[in-house]
């Protein structure tokens, strides 16, 4: 396995496919080819990431929620 890139307060992107052991023993498996691993523990499908870790802020008035990392 070897780790693309880190950005503070966002994914671990991975080259796949992986295995991932959990604390409770038990084994997840991705085939894809890169790989987002949670590090914020916000995501619902952890230890992947689900791009929880957006912030979502209203912009002026009439515009649409822009998006953050952080």
């Amino acid at each position: 396995m070897r780790v693309l890139m880190v950005e503070p307060g966002g994914p671990i992107l991975v080259e796949g496919p992986v295995e991932i052991e959990l604390a409770d023993g038990s084994v997840v498996v991705c085939e894809r080819p890169l790989v987002a691993l949670c590090t914020c523990r916000r995501s619902r499908r952890h230890p992947f990431c689900d791009t929880s870790h957006r912030r979502r802020s209203a912009g002026p008035a009439g515009q649409a929620p822009l998006s953050e990392h952080g």
